[in-house]
């Protein structure tokens, strides 16, 4: 078998091959899997929304922590100083 043979069976083979995922993706049972394909990837998407606003509070709350420590931080030193 040359490589043209090859091509040519190959382009066959994936034009055969799509045309039968195009059919039953086109059938009720298709059409149920997309709508599923699209329900899961919307579920992630809002997952991983509520996930990074979860993160964006936990650095707040953080970053507060940490003023707050470095403030008594000071304090402390401030008071030594003066002891």
């Amino acid at each position: 078998m040359n490589n043209n043979q090859k091509f040519i069976g190959s382009l066959l083979l994936g034009a055969a091959a799509g045309a039968v995922i195009a059919l039953f993706l086109k059938s009720d049972k298709g059409k149920e899997l997309i709508s599923e394909v699209k329900d899961a990837a919307n579920s992630f998407g809002n997952n991983v929304k509520n996930k990074v606003d979860n993160i964006d509070d936990d650095i707040d709350t953080l970053i507060a922590k940490g003023k707050a420590y470095l403030e008594e931080l000071q304090q402390k030193k401030a008071s030594q100083n003066n002891a």
